[in-house]
């Protein structure tokens, strides 16, 4: 059989189900495609790190894939046109790919399913526990953490599957094109490199060689990527690392150096994340809405301020830790969690603006950007989401006093900037009064 598989955030050989499932075609092709994200709060396009580390992640997967005799062919388009084409023209008697967790995805899923001309199966494969592990219906799933993670921590974790040896070649006579060049290099505060490969060597550095999993829940809320987080999030985003060879990787670093509570909070982090993509299949749409997921807590006032959106999204606010870890984000394509928790709170509570044009700038310019994990998030902040507490405000002076206690990482990222004044006017802000009798525009 002729098979296809479209390739999604599962860039990798390793750990891979989705692929494993067909490596006994006679043919295999192998697709990427490459979509332009719809515009979403006034936000266009991916920003350049992003861009950069999938294309880092891509790279990597085809000069693995060259010894095999395979390669990916990178399209650009919409799946639900290209995917049904490619199979009329190689003769493709079957189509596979891994499941995203977002309602978007899920629909174009379901389009592409709807065109094809042959059968199209779904795999998982990117979470820590298969959905037939779950001790629970989807519709039952508990809507706040604690009581997920209670349910499902005694599970076991799949080990990862080992790469494939061989697989079947491409289709005869097709021709695999150049990646374009990466649109920026990676910044000297970050230098991370996307890819498989590159992702299990930060893993084993940070277990085994930094040793840095041992002390990880004293330093998992530095600002610095380089001083404290594991940094893993790129790679588990774009699908170059799956959670399970982290899971197990800590399990490896237990047996070895003995278990402490920062390797039992690695996997608590890796637990929010599976929890994160199964509300993400569950709430559907709710996941975007002002109001989230209803439970009524949210009783906020709100407008858009395009002036006080556009100088948070830049780092020009009132708040000097806040304006240096946007512009931290801006530069090198991430911030810490505990940043992001910072910074969230300000645009929803500090500036009064709606929670959701910060997570849509948030998806446009993280390299580690998950659709469950950041709108997720987002709710959880602004009282919207699974926080059973109704949101959360972060006091911004005993953060900085906290998190850099001598303004240290302000300085790096040119925090401080001018006040601004409270407000600003021109013409177009003078409401227009009717028009009088008189033919006046007003009184005087």
């Amino acid at each position: 059989m002729r098979e296809l598989y479209w390739l999604q955030n599962d860039l990798r050989l390793q750990d891979n189900p989705g692929l494993m499932a067909h490596t006994a075609a006679s043919e295999l092709l192998l697709v990427y495609i490459w979509q332009e994200p719809r515009p979403w709060c006034n936000l266009r396009g991916i920003g350049k790190q992003r861009q950069r580390v999938t294309l880092e992640h891509l790279q990597d997967l085809r000069e693995q894939l060259g010894p095999l005799g395979q390669d990916v062919l990178v399209l650009q388009g919409q799946p639900e046109t290209l995917l049904p084409e490619l199979v009329r023209q190689w003769r493709i008697d079957r189509v596979g790919t891994s499941r995203c967790a977002g309602v978007y995805e899920d629909q174009q899923l379901e389009r592409v399913r709807q065109r094809l001309s042959v059968p199209l199966q779904v795999h998982g494969g990117n979470t820590l526990f298969r959905r037939q592990q779950l001790p629970f219906a989807l519709e039952d799933l508990p809507m706040q953490f604690t009581p997920f993670r209670r349910a499902v921590e005694a599970l076991a974790i799949d080990p990862p599957l080992e790469a494939p040896g061989q697989l079947p070649p491409p289709p005869a006579g097709l021709t695999f094109a150049p990646l374009p060049a990466a649109p920026v290099a990676p910044h000297t505060a970050l230098p991370l490199r996307g890819g498989s490969r590159a992702g299990q060597r930060r893993l084993q550095q940070f277990t085994f060689g930094e040793q840095a999993l041992a002390r990880y829940k004293e330093t998992r809320n530095c600002l610095d990527p380089l001083t404290g987080s594991s940094t893993l999030s790129p790679w588990l985003a774009g699908g170059a690392l799956s959670p399970r060879e982290v899971a197990h990787a800590v399990y490896r670093f237990e047996a070895a150096q003995g278990a402490n509570e920062s390797t039992h909070w690695l996997v608590v982090e890796l637990l929010w994340r599976e929890f994160f993509h199964w509300r993400a299949l569950q709430d559907r749409h709710l996941l975007f809405r002002f109001d989230g997921l209803g439970t009524g807590r949210n009783n906020r006032f709100c407008t858009f301020d395009p002036r006080a959106f556009a100088r948070w999204c830049q780092g020009d606010t009132d708040f000097p830790l806040v304006n240096a870890l946007q512009r931290q984000l801006l530069a090198t394509g991430w911030m810490s969690n505990r940043g992001r928790q910072i910074s969230a709170s300000c645009l929803i509570h500090e500036l009064g603006l709606d929670w959701r044009y910060g997570a849509a700038f948030f998806e446009k310019h993280l390299i580690d950007y998950d659709v469950g994990s950041n709108y997720g998030n987002w709710q959880y902040i602004a009282g919207v989401g699974c926080d059973p507490r109704g949101g959360r405000r972060f006091n911004q002076a005993k953060q900085a006093s906290e998190h850099d206690p001598e303004g240290l990482f302000t300085t790096k990222w040119g925090g401080h900037r001018p006040k601004q004044p409270l407000y600003v006017t021109d013409a177009a802000d003078w409401p227009l009064l009717p028009a009088t009798p008189e033919g006046d525009r007003g009184p005087g």
